[in-house]
């Protein structure tokens, strides 16, 4: 069940996880919910559960029943398994907890094994008990009535000029994530995958941030992302050989589930992707992404994308929370734990606010004693942005005072944005959206002028 506090009473808005909507547009609150609502004495606590709108207080909660859990809460079920209508869904749990199901149920931890593999190895990619030939018939018909196979419904693909796909997916509750297939040619295809429906972070470059936070997705619906597209694309594109966490939303805003899916992704037995070529994007969330450099083996990247506070907290907010020093801080005193391990510093250049000589300059300073990469990203226009992306001869001069200095620098270029699939331009905003910020003074007449 996924907690959420809001004011009732005199006030008409409800806090989503940092992001706030009035009341009026939840459409699909009945008129006794609301009813309940104005009943209630205000900053009264209050549970809000999806996607059936259940509204009990925090007093109530504590005897509540809590069984009945869907797809949509992101919570676990009934002896600790994700649930939805009643069946377990398969896909959100670990091989340890899958091998415990099937032994609650009466059988053996072989077939508990060979049902993983024919959900995540061997080129099967099973989306329904029909797929899983080989295992004891009996095992297949208690799957049939107690699992769940599937969370993801594929809407459509949209291949962009440069073969970069993009798969729309529809959830249980109706709401549409987006992931993207990159081809290469030298075989290192990568798929980018997303944690949650729209972001809280409010990034002022990013397209999905426009959204603000609809809800997190579960476990088994950010893995089930990876399977349908080496399930739906492998044969045309080849191996997929990569997964970035770095499609709508912040990561380790819902940290548990992306911990739980990264260990599924590199299971052994299943998808077997290498930890090192699973990476998990944050903008710096500083407790969270301790807590993710201790528990998990998988490459890390964090976007920075400017060198002073004043600038990264008007194009990021979440710098106003975790500034530049505790954030490179964190890294500095984590990193020296774990060996041969470098962090991924992702920096998108938007033209005349952070690619000057000086910011390059600064760069080099601030990442001293950090064992890291530096990825350059071009920034990827969409509309109501008011950004520019830094020519490629500026791009390059940046590029070579940080290689000079020492640094290791990657370049991106632009992949599908033919098609709103590259970075930065995932997700459809409604009409109510994250608020613009106020542009800084210094930056105002660039702004304009590129305008």
């Amino acid at each position: 069940m996924r907690r959420i506090r809001f004011s009732s009473g005199g006030s008409s808005n409800c806090a989503l996880l940092g992001t706030t909507f009035p009341f009026s547009n939840y459409t699909n609150f009945p008129l006794k919910t609301k009813s309940f609502l104005k009943l209630l004495p205000s900053r009264t606590p209050l549970i809000f559960t999806t996607p059936h709108y259940r509204l009990v207080t925090a007093a109530q909660h504590s005897s509540t029943p809590q069984t009945n859990l869907s797809v949509g809460s992101g919570g676990d079920g009934r002896n600790g398994y994700p649930l939805k209508d009643s069946k377990v869904v398969l896909k959100g749990m670990r091989y340890t907890d899958l091998e415990k199901w099937a032994q609650s149920h009466g059988y053996r931890p072989a077939q508990a094994l060979m049902l993983w593999k024919r959900l995540y190895g061997d080129n099967i990619w099973a989306q329904c008990s029909e797929e899983l030939e080989g295992l004891n018939k009996d095992f297949r018909k208690m799957l049939g009535e107690h699992a769940e196979f599937k969370t993801l419904d594929l809407k459509d693909i949209l291949t962009a000029s440069d073969g970069t796909k993009k798969m729309l997916f529809k959830l249980e509750d109706g709401l549409v994530i987006e992931t993207v297939l990159i081809p290469c040619e030298r075989g290192r295809n990568t798929v980018c995958i997303s944690s949650q429906v729209g972001c809280a972070m409010n990034c002022q470059f990013c397209y999905t941030g426009r959204m603000g936070l609809k809800r997190n997705l579960t476990t088994s619906e950010i893995v089930e992302q990876a399977v349908l597209a080496r399930r739906l694309l492998s044969s045309e594109v080849g191996p997929i050989s990569n997964v970035v966490f770095m499609g709508m939303g912040e990561p380790l805003h819902n940290i548990e589930n992306v911990l739980k899916a990264a260990d599924i992704l590199v299971d052994e037995q299943g998808l077997h992707f290498s930890p090192r070529k699973v990476t998990v994007s944050t903008s710096g969330l500083v407790p969270q992404l301790k807590r993710f450099l201790r528990e998990s083996n998988c490459a890390l990247a964090v976007s920075l994308n400017a060198t002073t506070d004043e600038v990264r907290s008007w194009i990021m907010p979440i710098n106003r929370k975790f500034n530049l020093n505790l954030l490179l801080g964190t890294l500095r005193e984590e990193l020296q734990s774990k060996h041969k391990y470098k962090v991924m510093f992702e920096y998108v250049m938007l033209a005349g606010v952070n690619d000057s000589v000086e910011d390059a300059k600064r760069l080099i300073d601030l990442i001293q004693g950090i064992p890291c990469k530096i990825n350059l990203i071009t920034f990827n226009p969409h509309s109501g942005s008011f950004f520019k992306p830094t020519t490629r001869e500026k791009i390059i001069e940046f590029r070579d005072i940080l290689a000079e200095a020492g640094c290791v620098v990657l370049f991106r270029w632009s992949r599908g944005d033919d098609q709103m699939a590259a970075c930065g331009q995932l997700g459809k905003p409604g009409e109510i959206q994250a608020p613009v910020l106020r542009v800084p003074s210094q930056f105002q007449a660039v702004l304009e002028a590129a305008a």
